[in-house]
């Protein structure tokens, strides 16, 4: 009688890992959207990749910004600085630790680089951060609920 080895490609055909692994590609795609509209200044597109009540907790921020209202006011502020000292901001986020809650929200834990390129000169990394974020599936995709984003160089 001869078995067949039980193999990576067999073990994560499974219903489930199929569903994690649809759940990861749509985490990721979310992600290189939201940031390519922070990159580009589009403040308002930005904010409606969170929810209407959303926080935003950053330590350059003396408090927590709430709501898209004000996360849109807060990123067009930074956007208007960057521009005008002629500086563009990349943001470059990976390594997902993506975790399904039983309240049906999505815990995603991420690494993000970001690279400050000013026009016509090199660009050089701006700041390393870890992004803890609560998404939240919405009609057409996900949200963040809620973003807390630490910065190694203050850790």
């Amino acid at each position: 009688m001869t078995t067949q080895p039980t193999t990576a490609r067999a073990a994560v055909r499974s219903p489930h890992a199929e569903a994690f692994g649809a759940l990861y590609a749509q985490v990721q795609q979310f992600y290189a959207h939201q940031m390519q509209l922070l990159d580009l200044g589009e403040c308002e597109r930005w904010a409606a990749t969170f929810t209407e009540d959303a926080t935003f907790e950053v330590p350059t921020l003396p408090e927590p910004v709430a709501g898209r209202a004000a996360l849109a006011a807060a990123t067009g502020r930074t956007a208007a600085q960057l521009a005008a000292s002629g500086i563009r901001h990349r943001h470059f986020i990976g390594m997902f630790d993506v975790g399904e809650q039983p309240d049906g929200t999505v815990h995603v834990r991420s690494y993000a680089i970001v690279y400050a390129s000013p026009v016509g000169g090199a660009p050089q990394v701006h700041r390393v951060c870890v992004c803890d974020d609560v998404l939240v599936r919405v009609a057409g995709g996900l949200q963040v609920a809620a973003r807390l984003v630490t910065r190694d160089d203050l850790a």
